[in-house]
C-alpha cells in the first residue's frame, strides 16, 4: 500500500455530523483525486469533505542558527519592510517635494536593514542558546477520510468503485 494507486481502503461507515465516511486515503493527493473523480461524474461535491485524521505537528530541523544567520535574517526582513514603507511614502507623496521619491525608498531600505539587523541580534541574544536551530513546521495526518452527506453517501461509494487504479 505504498504507492498512490493502492492507497484506497474501505472503512466501516461512521456517522459524523450527518455525514458518513465513504473512503479513506493514506495521502491528501489521493483523497483530492477521489473528489475530482466524483466531480467529473457530476456528483454534488459541495456535499463532500476531506478530513485529516490522526493529525500531528511535524517540525523539520533545517540547520543550526548562528549569530551571522540571526543578523542576516534580521537584515533581510528589515530591509524589505523599510523598503516597502519608503515606497508607500513615495507613492502617496507624503514628503513631496521636500524629498525625492527614490531617496525615500533607499532611506527606508537602509534604515530598515539597520534596525532589522539589530533586532535580529537582540532576539537571538535573548534566547540564550535555547533554540539555536532553524526549522519548518507543518501538519500531517495519518490518513484522510472522505465524508459525504448521508443522503448521497451510497451514490458516492458506488462511483468510487470505478476510480481507476483503485482496488
Amino acid at each position: 500500500m505504498s504507492d498512490q494507486s493502492t492507497e484506497h481502503t474501505r472503512t466501516q461507515p461512521a456517522v459524523y455530523e450527518g455525514r458518513r465516511t465513504v473512503a479513506s486515503y493514506r495521502t491528501y493527493p489521493a483523497a483530492e483525486r477521489a473528489v475530482d473523480f466524483l466531480s467529473d461524474r457530476k456528483f454534488p461535491v459541495e456535499r463532500v469533505s476531506i478530513v485529516g485524521q490522526g493529525m500531528k505537528l511535524v517540525e523539520q530541523v533545517t540547520g543550526r542558527l548562528t549569530w551571522a544567520d540571526a543578523a542576516l535574517r534580521g537584515l533581510l526582513t528589515g530591509a524589505v519592510t523599510g523598503g516597502l514603507i519608503g515606497w508607500l511614502f513615495a507613492v502617496f507623496n507624503w514628503f513631496n517635494p521636500a524629498v525625492a521619491r527614490g531617496w525615500l525608498i533607499l532611506d527606508g531600505l537602509w534604515f530598515g536593514a539597520v534596525v532589522g539587523t539589530l533586532l535580529g541580534l537582540l532576539t537571538y541574544a535573548l534566547t540564550r542558546g535555547r533554540r539555536d536551530f532553524t526549522s519548518v513546521s507543518g501538519m500531517q495526518a495519518d490518513h484522510y477520510d472522505l465524508l459525504v452527506d448521508a443522503s448521497v453517501a451510497d451514490e458516492a461509494q458506488r462511483l468510487l468503485q470505478d476510480l481507476p487504479g483503485e482496488p
